[in-house]
């Protein structure tokens, strides 16, 4: 019998659910249902992996949100932004990767705290 896989919980926050949800609209208007379909599950696809690899995600180049464990994976053109804390993999957002998505993250962050 095989070894029982310890897989990580995936949870999508509501900022990165309403973001996927906008992607596939503006897909949707631009190019049809397919094509929303096909970029949404390569971002979930992307995303699922993580619940067998959670380091696999490429640490972000910013130093202060490195050093807050922030990570992201890509698909397309398209970064997911996340946090492994304990047995978790936290989805904060999907930003487009030609933004600058360190600052629209760290703007998050401060908006959090106030």
């Amino acid at each position: 019998m095989g070894e029982k896989e310890n897989l990580f919980r995936i949870h999508l926050l509501p900022p990165a659910q309403y973001e996927l949800e906008e992607i596939a609209q503006l897909y949707f208007i631009l190019a049809g249902a397919k094509s929303a379909r096909k970029i949404t599950d390569r971002i979930y696809r992307s995303i699922e992996k993580l619940a067998r690899f959670p380091l696999s995600g490429s640490a972000v180049h910013d130093a202060e949100l490195k050093a807050l464990g922030y990570r992201y994976v890509v698909a397309g053109r398209y970064v997911s932004i996340y946090r492994v804390i304990d047995d978790s993999v936290f989805i904060y957002h999907v930003f487009d990767a030609r933004t600058d998505y360190p600052s629209l993250l760290r703007a998050q962050l401060f908006r959090l705290e106030q």
